[in-house]
C-alpha cells in the first residue's frame, strides 16, 4: 500500500515526512519536533548499477540535495494530499486481495449469475395451477422472482466487494504514478531557484508584496498573481486596489483572508486554492462582480451564508475541504452559476434550493457522504455533466424526477449502493457517457449495464413504456367494470328523470289556467 522507494522514490520520501503517515519517531530522539522530524532517516533508492553485494545504497537526499529545503518539502507535501487521503481510505478497507482471490471472486460471480438465470428460467416455465387466478399467479411469480434475485445479490455482495477493493488498489497505483511525476516537476523547478534560507525567502516575499502595493498607487492595476509565494498573511492594504479584476493567491500558507477584501469592488476572479483557510470572511458577499471563486484544497468546515450574495458567480469550486453542508439558500440566490464542484468533502445532503439553479451545467459531488438527492433535481434541465460517484454505502436511490434531466450528457454513479435506476431513466436522450460500476444493480440487469449507455436507455425506455401500457390497461379495466356494474343505476336514474319530466308536462297540460275548463267527469268517483 505504501509507495515503493524503488518505483516511487520521491513520493515515498515525501509521504514518510507527513506526520500522520510517516514512521513513528525513534525512541532515541524524545525531544525532536513531534510535527515533522526532518532528521529522520529517509528512504533509500537502490542503485540499479551497483552489484547485489552493495552494502549501503545512497540516500535520496544525497542524490537530490534540494529535498533538504523545508520550502521544497512543503510544496511536495501539498502536492500529494490526494494520495494521502486515498491511502487512508484503503488502509481502512484493507490490503489488496491477491490474484487468486480476485479470480475466485470472478468465478463465483459467474456461477451465481448462471444459477440465477437457470432459476428464473425454471420460474417462468412453471405451470399455473388450475385453481389459481391468472393475476394472482403473476403476482406470485413476481414475488418469487424478487426473492430469488435478492438471495443472489446477497451471495454476490462479498465477491463484488473483493473486486471493488482490487479495482480501488489498481486506481491507487495509477495515482501514485501521477503523483511521482508531479514531484519530479516540483523538484526540477526547485533546482532552478537559488538555495536561500526560509527567512530570506520570506524577506523577498515581503518586498514583492510591498512592491505590488506601491505600484498600485495611482495606477489601474487589474491582475495580481501571488501563487506559490509562501504567503502567510495578506495585508489589509490589498483591499484598496479597487480596480483589481483578478487575484490569484493559490498554493500559499494563508490561514486568514482579511475583511478588507470587500474593497475589491471590480474583482471577477479570486483563487484561494491550496492554502490553510479554515473559514472565509463574511465580507466576501460584498464582491458583487465576482464570477469565478476557487477555494478548493483548504480546511473549510463551512461556506459563509454571505456567499449567496455573490450573484454574478458562474463557477464555484469548494472541493477538497471539510464541508458537511452547503448554505441553505445557495440555489435561490446563485441563479447564474454554471459550474459547481464540491467533491471530496463530507456533505450528506444537497440543499433543496440547488434545484433552482436553472443555469447549472456541471455538478461534481463525488466522494462525499450523500444519502440522496432533492426530489426536484429534475428541474436542473440545463445540467450536462453530473458526478455522484463514490458516495459508497450512503447513496442508495435516485428520485423519479431524475429522468427530467433531458440535457444530461455525462453521468457517473459508480461506487454507490444503487439497486435500481428510476423508471424515467430512459428519457435521458442526450446521455452518452454512463458509469454504473460497483453498484448492486438489479434494474437494469448487469448484462444490460455491460452493453453501455445506449443499451441501458433502451431497456429503461421499454420498461417505462410497459409501465404506461399496464397503467392504461388497468384504467380501462376499471372503466369497463364501472360501465358493467353501473349501467342499470344510470338507466334507472334516466328513466326517473324522464318520468318526472313527462309527469310535469301532463300536469301542466291538465291544470293550465289558460286552457279549457276541467271536465267534471274526470273527477267523478267510480
Amino acid at each position: 500500500m505504501d509507495p515503493s522507494p524503488k518505483s516511487h522514490p520521491l513520493l515515498s520520501y515525501v509521504m514518510s515526512r507527513i506526520p500522520s503517515i510517516g514512521p513513528s519517531k525513534p525512541a532515541s530522539t524524545p525531544d525532536s519536533d513531534p510535527a515533522i522530524d526532518l532528521e529522520l532517516q529517509p528512504p533509500v533508492i537502490p542503485d540499479p548499477s551497483a552489484p547485489s553485494s552493495s552494502t549501503s545504497p545512497p540516500q535520496i537526499v544525497d542524490q537530490m540535495p534540494h529535498l533538504a529545503l523545508p520550502n521544497v518539502l512543503a510544496s511536495m507535501t501539498n502536492a500529494v494530499s490526494g494520495v494521502a487521503q486515498t491511502r487512508s481510505v484503503l488502509r481502512t478497507l484493507g490490503p489488496r486481495p491477491d490474484h487468486e482471490s480476485v479470480d475466485l471472486a470472478r468465478s463465483k460471480l459467474n456461477e451465481i449469475e448462471a444459477a440465477l438465470s437457470k432459476s428464473l428460467e425454471e420460474l417462468v416455465l412453471s405451470s399455473r395451477p388450475t385453481d389459481v387466478d391468472r393475476l394472482d399467479w403473476r403476482a406470485h411469480l413476481a414475488e418469487k422472482e424478487e426473492e430469488i434475485r435478492k438471495e443472489a445479490e446477497k451471495e454476490k455482495a462479498i465477491y463484488r466487494s473483493i473486486l471493488q477493493l482490487d479495482e480501488m488498489h489498481e486506481a491507487y497505483g495509477k495515482l501514485l504514478k501521477e503523483a511521482e511525476e508531479r514531484l519530479v516537476k516540483i523538484y526540477e523547478k526547485a533546482g532552478k531557484l537559488s538555495e536561500n534560507s526560509e527567512e530570506e525567502v520570506v524577506e523577498e516575499l515581503n518586498e514583492e508584496v510591498v512592491g505590488i502595493l506601491e505600484g498600485a498607487q495611482g495606477k489601474g492595476l487589474e491582475r495580481v498573481d501571488l501563487s506559490g509565494k509562501k504567503l502567510r498573511y495578506l495585508p489589509e492594504a490589498f483591499g484598496k486596489i479597487s480596480g483589481l479584476v483578478l487575484l490569484n493567491l493559490s498554493s500559499n500558507q494563508l490561514q486568514v483572508i482579511p475583511d478588507s477584501i470587500a474593497g475589491l469592488e471590480k474583482l471577477e476572479e479570486l483563487n484561494l486554492s491550496s492554502n490553510l483557510l479554515e473559514s472565509l470572511p463574511d465580507s466576501l458577499g460584498l464582491l458583487q462582480n465576482l464570477k469565478i471563486l476557487d477555494v478548493s484544497g483548504n480546511k473549510l468546515n463551512a461556506l459563509p451564508d454571505s456567499i449567496c450574495n455573490c450573484r454574478s458567480l458562474i463557477e464555484l469550486d469548494a472541493s477538497f475541504n471539510n464541508l458537511s453542508y452547503l448554505p441553505t439558500n445557495l440555489g435561490k440566490e446563485l441563479g447564474n452559476l454554471q459550474k459547481l464542484s464540491v467533491h471530496l468533502n463530507k456533505i450528506r445532503s444537497l440543499p433543496t434550493s440547488i434545484c433552482e439553479m436553472r443555469s447549472l451545467r456541471f455538478l461534481d459531488a463525488h466522494f462525499n457522504e450523500l444519502c440522496g438527492l432533492p426530489e426536484d433535481i429534475g428541474k436542473l434541465t440545463n445540467l450536462e455533466i453530473l458526478n455522484l460517484s463514490s458516495n459508497f454505502t450512503d447513496l442508495t436511490e435516485l428520485p423519479d424526477t431524475f429522468g427530467e434531466l433531458t440535457n444530461l450528457k455525462e453521468l457517473d454513479l459508480s461506487n454507490n449502493q444503487i439497486h435500481a435506476l428510476p423508471d424515467t431513466f430512459g428519457r435521458l436522450d442526450k446521455l452518452t457517457k454512463l458509469n454504473l460500476e460497483q453498484n448492486p444493480l438489479v434494474m437494469p440487469p448487469p448484462e444490460i449495464v455491460k452493453r453501455g449507455a445506449d443499451a441501458v436507455k433502451i431497456f429503461m425506455s421499454k420498461r417505462w413504456l410497459d409501465i404506461l401500457v399496464e397503467e392504461e390497461r388497468r384504467c380501462m379495466l376499471e372503466v369497463n367494470e364501472q360501465a358493467q356494474t353501473g349501467w342499470l343505476t344510470r338507466s334507472t336514474s334516466w328513466l326517473k328523470n324522464y318520468a318526472s319530466v313527462v309527469t310535469e308536462q301532463v300536469s301542466g297540460y291538465l291544470g293550465a289556467d289558460g286552457g279549457s275548463p276541467r271536465d267534471p267527469i274526470l273527477d267523478e268517483q267510480r
